[in-house]
């Protein structure tokens, strides 16, 4: 599976940190997820789409 939270990270001027800690995960989970070697679950999936103020379809390449 592929993303593009890099992408919309950026446009929201967010550090990996910041999202991480939105999204109630460590930042080396956003570090695994932004380079395609960690699938997320639903939950994480849900909760990175809602920091990023987008939906799971839009962030989240199936």
């Amino acid at each position: 599976m592929r993303n593009n939270i890099k992408e919309f990270r950026q446009k929201l001027n967010l550090t990996q940190e910041e999202l991480a800690r939105l999204a109630g995960v460590r930042r080396e989970t956003i570090v695994f997820l932004e380079q395609d070697k960690y699938n997320p679950s639903l939950k994480l999936a849900y909760n990175v789409a809602k920091a990023l103020k987008t939906s799971i379809e839009e962030v989240f390449i199936f």
